[in-house]
């Protein structure tokens, strides 16, 4: 996968790193591998100020060259793998863009021990992940095991490093693959080709950077097998990479495992290809239009050239950009979207790379708001940040999110190893992670307007506007964007004699992967509950280790109450709720928070609405004290229900011209019809939501004996009971007694007739979605966890029936799944198939042929027990996180389910038969009781598919009515 290019503040960026140890030319070398560097305590913080504790690494340095990082943890049942390559999309090859990202692909496929896919076969099928992403400067690889198979992993790792299968079939497969990511990603998102394309193409003329890492599918089609071998051996060699190893392992013992499988690689005899091109000053701002389809609401970008990472101000300007965009409290947010209502979205994209980049600001307007209404905002906060300092109030308040988000980033095996294997590639320093918080709290509001007046500098500035199609003047032609032609490329010019050529050997010659070792159990934190007199009742999970706190308040009422012509009443009664108080303003609530390092947010679901918090551990009980005032006092101030009423607005209307969003919204309808599952906010039911609506709404189902409060993290039990007394215990029980929730319909509304098959007409949809659902069990249901593993063998994962047909043996699909959902009455199974107009009737007969095999065919043992391990990795990972597990304890509490059933996860899916899967598959998975719902430019599937699929009724989109249960 390409990496999004959006806004984030990363955890592991600081400016003015000196060169540390493990480095290329730094440390002893040995082919035992020497000892080249281990973690050091920072200098003590200043009085005032904040420190987390820093990662604890130690280095070795193979002989080839190759840098090893180790993190044991011996509080973890997993391991983790990073294997981070100093190569991305600037190195791509003249006229090849996208090749980077394209053998990223290839590096899942075979190796000279290894079939195609089988390093999903130690991943997955074992309880673990995998994945990989392309960046404009690396190339990263990860993947978390349970412990006992990392040797499995390592073993792995060093194959594709130093063995790897390029062929003809896997390439032309991958290819197709990658097209198709392009066409999710880019070509079927309103927005895909403004963050995808246009930023980059328009913020460089000479550096590559200027090209895009997810390519064009003009260049993918030209690359070749030739091209892809000769990308290799130029950059995937140890020399070129770092391995960093994080979680449950013996340091002894891998240091065996890691010179038996990588020290024997070699390295060529021969320099790496550099980018060295510098990037001309840009001496005028630059201005663009472009008009594109399915674009529902303008957007605007504005950019400028960046330092590299390693610039000594970079820490300021870290700070500079979250206080224009970090959160609702953030400059952005706050003007442009909350004051003056003129974006629906309004965000950064701040690079961290290690050659000169840039930063962009953009917004997506709101609904009859122009181009120029929102550079005009845009230009404002602009100018206030680069004339006037910043407050000491706004920095103190980054702090504190920056300081929890690396304690978030660190809560995971799979989290720290990314966090440092970044700061060495991007920053050549491995303690990059850990000086940034003293970095970031040395920074001053004269740091920052500094930076913000290099910077934002007028004068080299680039303006995109982004419009849509229709809005083109009669008879005007927007600007067209594309790479620059003066874009220098790297020579990649290795003689084919020097290109190693690896096929996949015969089976019976073929060295097999180590046995796996010993298991080793995951911990489930416990739980103790006790209910308060006010009726709340009250769970707390104590999890020790980092200091943080994960709340969560379920509440029994969700969309599945919305009156029928009020569909998103439950949904804005919980947005409402943290958009001001009788004593707070929405405002307040916001930068209250954020200054405190945490996060709060509410929403509704079909059975319950829920408020969320995560904190620090020292920060709790503030945080706890907001909590409680926006769960019992919302002000539903009319101003307030405007505001979030636009917005909503304004998002639908985006999600409306995107496929796979569609596509929900109307298998809602095809499944549950008219009843409560089936209603979906339209723009009519939302603009008709009033105040006392949603008054109403919270007076009736927002109550202390309605509701359960789950805490979880670093906290005493007898400390998160007063916590919770404190906040919530004065919560008064209305003297009305509890309405009983009206039970959800679960048929669709074609009941007793054949279901649904729908087809909703997007003219120029760059990409089509294909889904097939049908209403399964209730979570509660003895045939739910049966289910839950015939849906995984169908589409829960990469090894997926779905998946392995569509996306691996076709290449039709980035990616091919299904989805069990957990409801009281009648859960949803949904499997979904983004994949090029043209092929969309192939992917209906497919998919309703696995879907068909799975229901009529006994599923074998091996295949079953996969899923299950699947299920059950995915399972404890979850609650490895303070909000993860928070969340489960949750899950259980809404439907009424034992406590003691975390514990019992494990045991519960082992105790699943395969009788019972495949009982569970023809119940709920048969294709010949499933709704079909398909949306794209049907002028280029339509006439294939009504012939082979008769009966689709066809929608045009600008006639979706979401308001009827036929969509008509």
């Amino acid at each position: 996968m390409t990496s999004l290019q959006m806004k984030f503040i990363t955890a592991v960026t600081l400016a003015g790193l000196a060169l540390a140890a493990c480095q290329p030319d730094a440390g002893k070398t040995a082919a035992s591998g020497g000892a080249c560097g281990q973690s050091a305590l920072p200098p003590p913080a200043a009085p005032g100020t904040l420190q987390v504790a820093p990662l604890k690494w130690t280095c070795r340095k193979l002989a080839n060259g190759l840098r090893v990082y180790s993190m044991p943890d011996a509080n973890t049942a997993s391991a983790s793998v990073a294997v981070w390559y100093d190569v991305g999309s600037k190195n791509d090859p003249a006229g090849r863009s996208g090749f980077a990202h394209l053998f990223e692909h290839l590096m899942f496929k075979s190796t000279a021990n290894m079939p195609a896919e089988n390093f999903d076969r130690l991943t997955e099928d074992v309880g673990g992940f995998n994945n990989a992403s392309t960046t404009d400067d690396y190339t990263d690889y990860f993947e978390t095991v349970p412990a006992n198979h990392l040797q499995r992993v390592l073993w792995a790792e060093s194959e594709r490093m130093g063995a790897l299968v390029v062929d003809e079939g896997n390439f032309q497969s991958e290819r197709k693959v990658v097209e198709e990511e392009l066409r999710q990603s880019v070509l079927s998102n309103p927005y895909g080709k403004l963050f995808y394309l246009y930023l980059n193409q328009t913020a460089f003329d000479k550096h590559p950077y200027g090209r895009t890492t997810i390519g064009s599918i003009a260049n993918l089609d030209t690359a070749t097998v030739e091209d892809v071998r000769a990308f290799h051996a130029a950059y995937y060699r140890p020399d070129n990479a770092v391995l960093v190893v994080s979680g449950n392992f013996d340091g002894k013992q891998l240091d065996g495992w890691i010179d038996q499988y990588f020290s024997p690689i070699a390295t060529p005899n021969r320099a790496i290809p550099k980018v060295t091109t510098v990037e001309p000053a840009r001496t005028a701002a630059r201005s663009f239009t472009v008009y594109e389809p399915n674009v529902p609401l303008p957007a605007i970008a504005m950019s400028w050239p960046t330092p590299a990472a390693s610039d000594k101000d970079h820490a300021a300007f870290l700070v500079m950009d979250a206080i224009l965009s970090a959160g609702q409290s953030s400059r952005l947010y706050e003007s442009l979207i909350h004051d003056q209502q003129v974006a629906s979205q309004a965000n950064s994209f701040a690079s961290d790379l290690q050659q000169p980049g840039f930063y962009a600001l953009y917004a997506i307007l709101s609904q009859g708001k122009t181009a120029d209404n929102g550079l005009k905002a845009l230009h404002g906060e602009i100018a206030k940040m680069r004339d006037a300092p910043v407050t000491q109030a706004e920095i103190d308040k980054v702090e504190n999110l920056l300081v929890t988000q690396t304690l978030n980033q660190r809560e995971t095996s799979d989290g720290r190893a990314s966090e440092l294997a970044h700061s060495v590639i991007v920053f050549n320093d491995p303690t990059a992670a850990d000086k940034q918080i003293a970095d970031i709290q040395k920074v001053s509001p004269a740091d920052v307007q500094r930076v913000a007046k290099a910077i934002m500098d007028e004068s080299r500035s680039v303006t995109i506007r982004y419009l849509p199609e229709a809005s083109t003047p009669k008879g005007a032609k927007g600007d067209v964007i594309g790479d620059s032609p003066a874009i220098e490329t790297v020579k990649i010019d290795i003689p084919t004699a020097d290109i190693p050529v690896f096929t996949l050997s015969p089976e019976a010659s073929r060295k097999p992967p180590p046995a796996a070792g010993q298991p080793i159990a995951a911990k489930v934190p416990g739980a103790v509950e006790k209910t308060l007199p006010n009726g709340l009742r009250v769970i707390i999970a104590t999890k020790p280790g980092l200091p943080l706190v994960s709340a969560n308040l379920s509440i029994g009422g969700g969309t599945a109450l919305d009156p029928a012509a009020k569909a998103g009443l439950a949904s804005l009664t919980a947005d409402m709720a943290t958009r001001g108080t009788a004593t707070r303003s929405a405002t307040d609530i916001a930068r209250q928070v954020e200054s405190l390092g945490g996060s709060l947010s509410s929403g509704a679901g079909p059975d319950a609405s829920n408020v969320s918090l995560g904190v620090r551990s020292d920060k709790a009980k503030d945080l706890f004290a907001i909590f409680a005032d926006v769960v019992e006092n919302p002000a539903f101030k009319e101003d307030e229900l405007a505001r979030a009423t636009h917005e909503t607005l304004d998002q639908l209307a985006v999600s409306l011209r995107q496929p796979r969003s569609v596509g929900g919204y109307a298998m809602r309808r095809a499944l549950y019809g008219a009843g409560p599952y089936g209603l979906t906010p339209s723009p009519k039911s939302v603009a008709s939501l009033k105040r006392n609506d949603a008054t109403a709404f919270h007076d009736a189902w927002w109550r202390p004996d309605n509701a359960v409060l789950v805490i979880a993290g670093d906290i005493a039990t007898d400390e998160g009971f007063k916590l919770a007394e404190t906040a919530l215990g004065s919560w008064k029980k209305p003297e009305a007694t509890l309405q009983k929730a009206t039970p959800a319909a679960t048929k669709p509304a074609s009941s007793g007739a054949k279901p649904p098959h729908i087809l909703i007409d997007i003219p120029k949809a760059g990409q089509a979605a294909v889904l097939i659902g049908q209403s399964g069990p209730s979570r509660t249901d003895a045939d739910y966890f049966p289910t839950l593993i015939a849906n995984d063998v169908l589409g829960g994962g990469y090894s997926s029936r779905l998946n392995e047909e569509i996306r691996i043996k076709r290449g039709m699909s980035y990616g091919s799944s299904s989805r069990f959902g957990s409801r009281k009455l009648g859960s949803p199974i949904i499997a979904t198939t983004p994949t090029a107009n043209p092929t969309v009737p192939d992917v209906v007969d497919l998919m309703s042929t696995e879907m068909s095999k799975l229901a009529s065919n006994p599923m074998p043992v091996d295949e079953i027990d996969n899923r299950k391990a699947v299920l059950i990795g995915g399972f404890g990972r979850s609650v490895e996180t303070t909000g993860g597990l928070a969340g489960q304890y949750s899950e259980l509490a809404q439907f009424g389910l034992p406590l003691d059933k975390l514990q019992t996860y494990a045991a519960d899916i082992s105790g699943v038969t395969p009788d019972q899967a495949t009982a569970a598959a023809k119940a709920h998975l048969d294709p010949a009781n499933a709704a079909i719902v398909v949306v794209g430019d049907a002028k280029l599937f339509g006439e294939k598919l009504d012939k082979a699929h008769p009966g689709f009724g066809r929608i045009a989109i600008d006639k979706l009515n979401l308001d009827s249960a036929t969509l008509k």
